[in-house]
C-alpha cells in the first residue's frame, strides 16, 4: 500500500471519533440554546456518520502537506479540493443547507475565504518560526 495513503488512513482512523463527539456537542448546545430539537434514529446516524467522515477527512488529508515531491500548490489544491468536496457533501446530504444556488454560492465563498485565510495563516507562522530557528543557527 502507499505510504501516503496507508497515513492517510491512520490519520482518519485515529482522530475520526471526534467528529462524533463534536456532533453530540453541537446537538447539546442547540438544546441549551432553548432550541426543542427532535431527531429521528436515522437523522441522528446520518449526523454521527457525518461528522466521523469529515474529522476522518480533515485528519487524513493533512498528509498532502507532507508529500515533498509535490510542489505546493499541488499539495494546496488537493487539500482544498478533497475538504470542498467532503463538506460540501455533507452539508447538503444532512440538509445542513439547502440545496439551492443562492446558499450554495454563499457556501462556497464562505468555505473559500476560510480555508485560505487559515492556511495563510498557518504558513505565515510556520515560516515566522522557521526564519527564527535558521537565526538561532
Amino acid at each position: 500500500m502507499n505510504k501516503y495513503l496507508k497515513d492517510f488512513l491512520h490519520r482518519g482512523l485515529l482522530f475520526g471519533g471526534f467528529g462524533s463527539i463534536v456532533v453530540g456537542i453541537v446537538i447539546w448546545c442547540i438544546e441549551l440554546a432553548g432550541v426543542d430539537i427532535a431527531l429521528s434514529g436515522g437523522e441522528m446516524l446520518l449526523a454521527v456518520i457525518s461528522g466521523y467522515a469529515l474529522a476522518f477527512v480533515q485528519a487524513g488529508a493533512s498528509v498532502f502537506n507532507q508529500i515533498d515531491e509535490w510542489p505546493i500548490t499541488k499539495s494546496l489544491l488537493c487539500h482544498f479540493s478533497l475538504l470542498f468536496v467532503t463538506y460540501s457533501l455533507v452539508y447538503v446530504i444532512n440538509s445542513w443547507i439547502p440545496f439551492e444556488p443562492m446558499v450554495l454560492l454563499i457556501f462556497c465563498l464562505i468555505f473559500v475565504a476560510v480555508y485560505f485565510t487559515v492556511w495563510i495563516t498557518v504558513y505565515l507562522c510556520i515560516k515566522a518560526h522557521t526564519k527564527r530557528l535558521n537565526a538561532r543557527l
